[in-house]
């Protein structure tokens, strides 16, 4: 249930609807907009009378939310999320956010070189694997928290922030110290364990969309995240897996303007692993920006065809900077800026 308080509701009267809802056995989640205060009321199990709560002083509005996922609902937050970063980072508003990098952290000249393309063609996050899960136990798994000192290190010389993944609950208090964002990769998306304890953090989260997840199975994942009270969550679409075999994943254009509809969260799209392919890339991020993502993230190498991991989907960085120059034309077309 989500309780709209009218425009200049005094405190009193917002702490006096938060009592009543406690009493009922609710959790109570605020988020106060620019106009309105709005209460999202979580868990009780009792049936009341719904006049009971729009009676009450300041109250302009409560709906009944049927979609399992109530805090990453839309009515939660109509006005939509801004996830702040540091250095004047933040998703969700005009400016659409390119994270940048390796899929893995392999050596110090390689991460600063990268870093040192990506940020001048415009990027704004360095992305990188320090722990990487892979198919294979045989393949490289990264170089571990010495990957996260080293892109720690190009990141504040080349002035960019920087996203990694996070694999397990324990790693979080380590990682902290290093990421300005957390990414739960696909194959976490449903492990609760770790989307509870990122939730107890304020560090912001990159939810990634499993392989074979449903859109409303990500927001439930976001749910457990912010039933935690960490509201600074950004979702990912990065693929799906279909009955096509011809590119790694299939890129789901269409869950941008869905999620854009059905929630208040900011939404990155991740256009390497959507297709598997370098040279499919590009056009897959052109057409990310004009359905509305709010970000991308986009695989970067200096070397490519060295990579120790995902080389065959990863830009080259005269290839990055030539999508960045076409990004910035397409961008203001749809209200945005990159």
């Amino acid at each position: 249930m989500v309780v709209v308080m009218q425009e200049g509701a005094t405190e009193d009267s917002v702490q006096n609807v938060i009592n009543k809802l406690m009493d009922m056995g609710f959790d109570i989640h605020r988020s106060t907009g620019a106009r309105h205060t709005v209460l999202g009321a979580v868990g009780a199990k009792v049936d009341f009378d719904i006049r009971d709560i729009e009676l009450l002083e300041g109250v302009e509005e409560v709906l009944r939310i049927t979609a399992p996922y109530k805090l990453a609902s839309r009515h939660f937050r109509p006005e939509g999320t801004l996830v702040a970063l540091d250095r004047g980072v933040t998703i969700g508003g005009e400016e659409v956010v390119v994270m940048a990098g390796p899929c893995s952290v392999e050596s110090p000249g390689q991460i600063d070189s990268v870093a040192a393309s990506v940020a001048a063609s415009g990027a704004r996050v360095l992305r990188g694997g320090a722990f990487k899960p892979r198919s294979s136990p045989y393949s490289f798994q990264g170089m571990g928290q010495p990957g996260l000192e080293l892109m720690r290190r190009a990141a504040e010389k080349h002035n960019l922030c920087v996203v990694s993944e996070v694999m397990d609950h324990v790693q979080i208090p380590m990682m902290l110290d290093y990421v300005d964002m957390l990414q739960v990769g696909a194959r976490n998306m449903q492990n609760y364990n770790l989307l509870r304890e990122l939730g107890k953090v304020t560090k912001p989260v990159l939810l990634k969309r499993g392989i074979s997840a449903t859109i409303e199975e990500l927001l439930l994942s976001a749910e457990y995240i912010m039933a935690g009270g960490n509201y600074n969550v950004v979702l990912c679409e990065r693929g799906i897996r279909t009955f096509d075999t011809y590119l790694r994943n299939t890129l789901d254009i269409a869950a941008i303007p869905v999620i854009k509809k059905l929630s208040h969260l900011p939404i990155v799209v991740d256009p390497s692993h959507g297709t598997g392919r370098r040279d499919k890339v590009a056009s897959m991020a052109r057409a990310s920006v004009a359905a509305g993502a709010d970000g991308l993230l986009i695989e970067v190498h200096n070397d490519p065809e060295k990579a120790l991991s995902d080389g065959a989907q990863s830009l080259f960085p005269e290839q990055f900077e030539q999508l960045m120059k076409e990004l910035r034309m397409i961008a203001p077309a749809v209200g945005r800026r990159i």
